[in-house]
């Protein structure tokens, strides 16, 4: 028996004394984060904000098994919030997609949350009709044409059923008894309510697809509402893609469970907390990016130079080599043989141990 199969459903409920002293570390954190950022410049706040959500839209796709290309995510958000990158890298759709509703979601929190909205986030995750290669309905309920919404894992044949959602006929009053619930004011701590709104949306699973990240995309929304603040400076999606195994593993024995969820929010505080504490790495490296920047302000670098050492400052994955730098500042590999002796020359770059082909390069310690 799953919960909403219970007769007290929706009727949740939770140990409160249970969850006073990791409720109030967790919002301690919150504002001591939040405290640190407001004291940093405008400029480095921004870039904090992108950094953060870059890694919040990237981890909610890998979650769900979905890679995207950094630089077009980096992009796209840049973009959408006015700031200047340097040269942005056009998005394929389904990244805008993503984008515009994580956007929606955190920049207007304050806003009421509908039917149409869903719908829109949703058409946004699925701008060409399909999951894969699979048609689905998209910006509207599912209807179980192809039978009852289960979440399965495991080979065909040996198939798991984690879980089966609440059936199609069900979903409209379903959904207008949660909305009701998000949209009024909150009569228990916000961040409690966040928590509850990820667990309430995705045990209905009102969608044929994308179900999860709308759900954290719901819980951004109601974490934004906490803070009244629409920048975000930690990654949720992040925290929980680091967890996964955790995070379904909870989520299953919740939605098996009965109506006292003071388990589930124990491990979202937890989680919370978590992502807070890996903030404190977003706030070093640009801190880092501003220190590098100063110490090297006056030099004159060519363009390609900048670009690659703002990927490197960004979190560049692996060794930068020449022809990487070649494929990334789109030139041939003398030039950028050149443009790396160079910055070596400068004190910029310094060469990694080891040589031949394997020959690489990390920015210089300041």
């Amino acid at each position: 028996m799953y919960i909403w199969e219970l007769s007290d459903w929706p009727q949740f409920r939770w140990d409160q004394d249970r969850l006073a002293n990791v409720l109030a570390e967790a919002r301690h954190e919150q504002g001591r984060l939040l405290g640190r950022m407001e004291a940093l410049g405008f400029q480095l706040r921004e870039e904090a904000v992108l950094r953060t959500l870059t890694q919040d839209v990237l981890k909610s796709s890998e979650i769900e098994g979905e890679k995207l290309d950094p630089e077009q995510v980096r992009s796209s958000i840049a973009r959408r919030l006015g700031m200047d990158v340097g040269a942005l890298t056009p998005a394929d759709r389904d990244v805008e997609g993503v984008v515009e509703m994580m956007l929606d979601a955190t920049r207007r929190y304050d806003q009421q949350l509908t039917v149409e909205r869903l719908f829109g986030w949703h058409a946004s995750l699925f701008p060409t009709g399909r999951s894969g290669m699979t048609k689905i309905r998209v910006g509207q309920w599912r209807d179980d044409s192809g039978g009852p919404m289960q979440v399965i894992s495991g080979p065909f044949g040996k198939e798991r059923v984690h879980y089966q959602a609440p059936p199609a006929d069900r979903l409209e009053r379903e959904m207008a008894a949660f909305l009701e619930w998000f949209n009024s004011e909150p009569t228990t701590d916000p961040v409690l309510k966040a928590g509850l709104a990820h667990l309430w949306f995705v045990t209905i699973h009102p969608f044929d697809d994308g179900n999860g990240r709308i759900a954290r995309g719901i819980a951004d929304m109601a974490l934004a509402r906490s803070e009244q603040s629409a920048q975000r400076f930690y990654s949720m999606s992040a925290q929980i893609r680091q967890e996964r195994n955790d995070y379904y593993d909870m989520l299953e024995a919740t939605q098996k469970g009965t109506m006292n969820v003071t388990d589930w929010h124990a491990w979202f505080l937890g989680c919370l907390k978590r992502a807070i504490d890996g903030a404190q790495e977003t706030l070093s490296s640009v801190l880092f990016k501003a220190r590098f920047w100063d110490r090297f302000a006056t030099e004159a670098l060519n363009e390609r130079q900048i670009k690659v050492i703002n990927r490197m400052l960004d979190g560049f994955e692996g060794k930068l080599t020449s022809s990487k730098w070649a494929k990334l500042a789109k030139c041939s590999q003398d030039t950028a043989y050149r443009d790396i002796q160079d910055l070596m020359e400068r004190g910029v770059l310094k060469k990694n141990p080891g040589g031949g082909r394997s020959t690489s390069y990390d920015l210089a310690e300041i």
